[in-house]
C-alpha cells in the first residue's frame, strides 16, 4: 500500500503512540491552547480520528497569561493494567505530571506531579514497577536522559533520579522513550533541536537503567542533510509495533513552503516511517534513514485507503474536538450551535498573552480558500490567520464613526499596520474571504454585488523561522471591543483545501 506523509496534517507536534488490542492511540502537544493534548485513534496507523483531549478542565493545567509556545510540552501516552496514562510538562511552571483514565473516551484524572525536572517526560512499566524519565539533570547535577522509579498511585519517587544516557553527541537531547523488545531494552530519543538539525537516535541495554550502548550509525532517522527537500525537522518519535508484527516510528516533521524556501508556518506535523529490525537486534528506519513524502510498502494491508478531508465547515467539524481556544476561555462569551457561533468581544486583543475571544481551527494545507459571513454590532470581529500574539494577519469588520468598514491588518513583530480600509454599505451581507497558497495570503471582502481584494501578505512572516516558537498557524474567529458590549456572529464558515 502507498501512503502519503504527513498522516496528521497541521499543528500537531511531538506525537506519542500506544496500542491496545487492535487500536492505536496518539497524543500531541498543545502549548497555550485549550483544551490541551489532542487525542486520536486509528486502526491502521495511516488514518487518524480525533476522539478528544486529555486536559479539558481548568484544574488540570495552568495556562493563564502563558506566553505563546509555553504551557503544555511533549506528552507521552502509555497503557498498563487496563489504565491509560498521559504524562507531560507544563514548561511555564516547570512541572512534570501525569494524568490517567480507565475510559479513553471519558474524562482524565487530576494531575499527579513528579519531583523530577526537565521536559518531555515518559513512562515505562514492567513487573509492577513504574519508571519515569525525562531530559534534564539528575540528583547529582549530571545532564542527559534522567530516570527514577515512582509510586504510580502518588507520583512519589522511590529511587533517586539518575542519568542513564547522554545521547550521541547532538545538542538538545530530548524525547526519551523506553521499550523492551526481544529481551533487550531500547532507549529512543531526539537530538539536534526541533528545527532543521532534528534527528532520532537510540541506544540499547540489558536493564531499564542501562548501561546503554548507542547505535553505531546514529542518527537512525533524520532529514537534516536533505537540502532542497520539502520535508524537514524530522525527529521526536515514538516506536510502535503493529498488529502484524511490523515496527514503525510516528514522529514530527514539517513541510517548508517551497523546495528552496526555508520557512514553515503550518507547524510541526505527524509523520509515519517504517522500521526494520536487523538480525543483530539493531534497527534502521525510513528510506536510507530519511522520511519521504510517500512510502509504497507491503507492511500495511492493501485494502487500507488513506482518507483525506478536503473541506472544514461548522457542520462537519466538532466544536469540542477540532476547534480550540487561546488559554482558558471565558465560556460565557461564546454561544455555539451546529451552524453558527456568536462571540462577545472584550477589551483583550489578539496582541496579548491572554485569552481574547477567539476560537480557532488548525490550517492543514498550504492551498486553501477560507470564507465566513460575519455580522457585528459594535467593536470588531473577523478572521485571523494566527501564529502568536505578535504574528497574525487579521481580516475584520469594525464599527467606525461613519458606519462600518472592513480592514486588513498585518501584525509582524513590532510592526502593526492596518494596510487597507474599505467602507461597507451593508454590514449584514458581507463575507470575508482569505485565499492561501504556499507563499501568500490574499484578503477579500465579498458583498452582494462584488468581491474586492484588500491586499496580500507573505506566509513567511508567520513562519517559525520568523516568529520563533513551536506552534503553527490557526484560522481563528475573533471579536474584540473595549466596552465589552459587542457581539460578532459567524455563519457559513468554509475552509476548502485546493
Amino acid at each position: 500500500m502507498k501512503y502519503n506523509n504527513p498522516v496528521v496534517k497541521g499543528f500537531y507536534p511531538d506525537p506519542s503512540v500506544c496500542k491496545v488490542g487492535d487500536t492505536y492511540y496518539l497524543v500531541c502537544s498543545s502549548f497555550q491552547y485549550f483544551p490541551g493534548v489532542p487525542l486520536f485513534e486509528s486502526k491502521d496507523l495511516v488514518n487518524w480520528k480525533q476522539i478528544g483531549h486529555c486536559l479539558t478542565r481548568k484544574s488540570q493545567i495552568q495556562l493563564e497569561n502563558v506566553n505563546s509556545s509555553g504551557g503544555v510540552f511533549a506528552p507521552t501516552i502509555r497503557y498498563n493494567n487496563g489504565r491509560f496514562y498521559m504524562t507531560t510538562t507544563n514548561d511555564t511552571t516547570h512541572q512534570n505530571f501525569y494524568i490517567w483514565t480507565d475510559d479513553i473516551y471519558g474524562e482524565w484524572s487530576e494531575p499527579i506531579f513528579v519531583d523530577q525536572g526537565g521536559i518531555d517526560p515518559s513512562m515505562y512499566f514492567e513487573e509492577g514497577k513504574t519508571y519515569f524519565m525525562s531530559n534534564g539533570e539528575d540528583d547529582n547535577g549530571i545532564s542527559g536522559i534522567v530516570q527514577c522509579e515512582i509510586d504510580v498511585e502518588t507520583g512519589k519517587k522511590l529511587t533517586p533520579s539518575q542519568t542513564i544516557w547522554q545521547g550521541s553527541g547532538g545538542r538538545y537531547l530530548e524525547s526519551p522513550h523506553l521499550y523492551k523488545i526481544n529481551g533487550g531494552y531500547y532507549l529512543m530519543a531526539a537530538e539536534g533541536g526541533t528545527e532543521y538539525g532534528h534527528m532520532v537516535t537510540y541506544a540499547r541495554g540489558n536493564s531499564p537503567f542501562g548501561p546503554f550502548e548507542g547505535y553505531a550509525h546514529n542518527p537512525v532517522l533524520t532529514n537534516r542533510n536533505l537540502g532542497g527537500y520539502e520535508i524537514q525537522g524530522v525527529g521526536h518519535g515514538d516506536l510502535i509495533q503493529d498488529n502484524l508484527g511490523n515496527w514503525w516510528i510516528l514522529h514530527l516533521g514539517f513541510r517548508q513552503i517551497g523546495r528552496w524556501a526555508t520557512y514553515h508556518h503550518l507547524g510541526r506535523e505527524v509523520f509515519l516511517t517504517p522500521v526494520t529490525f536487523n538480525e543483530d537486534g539493531w534497527f534502521t528506519a525510513g528510506h536510507n534513514g530519511t522520511t519521504i513524502g510517500s512510502f509504497d510498502i507491503e507492511n500495511i494491508d492493501a485494502n487500507v485507503v488513506q482518507e483525506e478531508k478536503k473541506c472544514d465547515t461548522f457542520e462537519n467539524t466538532e466544536w469540542n474536538l477540532d476547534w480550540c481556544y487561546l488559554r482558558i476561555p471565558q465560556t460565557e462569551n461564546y454561544e455555539i450551535s451546529e451552524n453558527k457561533v456568536i462571540i462577545k468581544g472584550t477589551e483583550v486583543t489578539l496582541d496579548e498573552a491572554d485569552s481574547p475571544t477567539f476560537i480557532g481551527i488548525r490550517q492543514r494545507d498550504f492551498n486553501a480558500k477560507i470564507s465566513c459571513d460575519v455580522a457585528i454590532s459594535e467593536g470588531e470581529g473577523g478572521i485571523t490567520i494566527y501564529m502568536d500574539e505578535n504574528h497574525h494577519y487579521d481580516l475584520a469588520i469594525r464599527k467606525s464613526e461613519a458606519g462600518y468598514e472592513v480592514i486588513e491588518r498585518l501584525n509582524i513583530g513590532d510592526i502593526k499596520s492596518v494596510e487597507k480600509t474599505i467602507a461597507l454599505d451593508n454590514v449584514n451581507n458581507a463575507a470575508l474571504v482569505i485565499n492561501a497558497n504556499n507563499y501568500f495570503y490574499s484578503f477579500c471582502i465579498k458583498t452582494e454585488t462584488e468581491e474586492i481584494q484588500l491586499g496580500t501578505a507573505q506566509t513567511r512572516y508567520l513562519s517559525s523561522e520568523v516568529a520563533g516558537g513551536f506552534t503553527g498557524v490557526l484560522i481563528g474567529l475573533y471579536a474584540q471591543n473595549e466596552s465589552g458590549t459587542n457581539s460578532a456572529e459567524f455563519t457559513n464558515f468554509r475552509c476548502e483545501y485546493l
